[in-house]
Parts: structure tokens; sequence; C-alpha cells
């Protein structure tokens, strides 16, 4: 698709979010499985139902333009799942508590790409007066701030300080 006006690129940064969603979905999950604090894995889990719920969401706004959802590959979010699978699910940390610590690091980095895409779109919506659409991206926002939130928290309370005794 051509992008000529603000709607088109409305249009087409919802389509990078719902491909990084659906890409940051399974890294998600991979991350959960690989985690060893119970409180971490709850909080992958979590998110991974946030992003489910967010994947559903955006989808439901793009089909509302007549677009469809998967057209765009987001290749920022494909480098952060490399970078989620090199530094913690696949690397060699022999530590549970290090490696905890790199997937609360990955997992946010991820959660903060979301978080710009999630910013960007709900300003252009609300400049082209979509207003629901807006508010639903706000929502989708204020809920990855909140995952992230108590992702620094679960690093800054616990594994941190379990990860520097190692």
């Amino acid at each position: 698709m051509a992008i000529q006006t603000l709607k088109d690129l409305y249009i087409d940064q919802l389509q990078d979010i719902y491909s990084a969603n659906r890409q940051s979905l399974e890294a998600t999950r991979k991350l959960r499985e690989t985690a060893a604090s119970d409180e971490l894995g709850e909080a992958l889990e979590a998110g991974r139902a946030g992003i489910q719920e967010g994947l559903g969401k955006i989808g439901v706004l793009i089909r509302e333009h007549n677009a469809e959802p998967s057209g765009e590959f987001c290749k920022g979010m494909e480098g952060l799942v490399k970078e989620a699978e090199a530094h913690a699910i696949n690397a060699n940390i022999a530590d549970d508590d290090v490696r905890d610590a790199s997937i609360i690091s990955q997992y946010q980095r991820m959660a903060h790409y979301g978080m710009a895409g999630y910013g960007t779109a709900a300003a252009f919506a609300a400049r082209l007066g979509f207003t629901n659409d807006a508010q639903v991206l706000r929502k989708c926002l204020d809920d990855t701030k909140s995952g992230d939130a108590r992702m620094t928290g679960i690093a800054v309370s616990d594994v941190n300080k379990q990860a520097v005794a190692a």
C-alpha cells in the first residue's frame, strides 16, 4: 500500500503493531517457559494474555478501516525477538537468577517497542478524529506500561538481588 495520507500511515502503523504483537506473543511464551522464578513466570503469562488481547483489539481496528491485519511485517520486533532468543531463551546462562534478569530485560525491550507503537498510533488516531480508536490504543498503551512496571518491580525486589549473588 502506498502511504499518501496520515490515515494511510495510521493503518500502516496498526498493521505493524499487529505484526509486532504476533511475534512478541510467541517470544513471550518461550521466555515464560525459560523463566525459573514463579513470580516472573506468572508475570510473563499475564503479559502473554495482554499481548493476545491487544492483538485482537488491533485486528478489529484495522478491519474497521477496511484493511487486513497481515498487511505489514514488523522487522523491528523481528530483531527484538532474535535478541530475546540469543540473550535469554537460547543463551548459555548457568545461573537461573541471571537468566531471569536477562529474560526481564528482553521482555521489557519488546514492551518498550510496543509502547512506542501504541503511543504513536494513538496520537495519529486522535489527530484523525478516530476517538474510539484513540481510546482503545491508549488502553493498550496503559496495559503495556502496567506490565512493564510489573517486570521492573520483580527485577528490583527479587531477581536482580538474587542474580548479584550468583
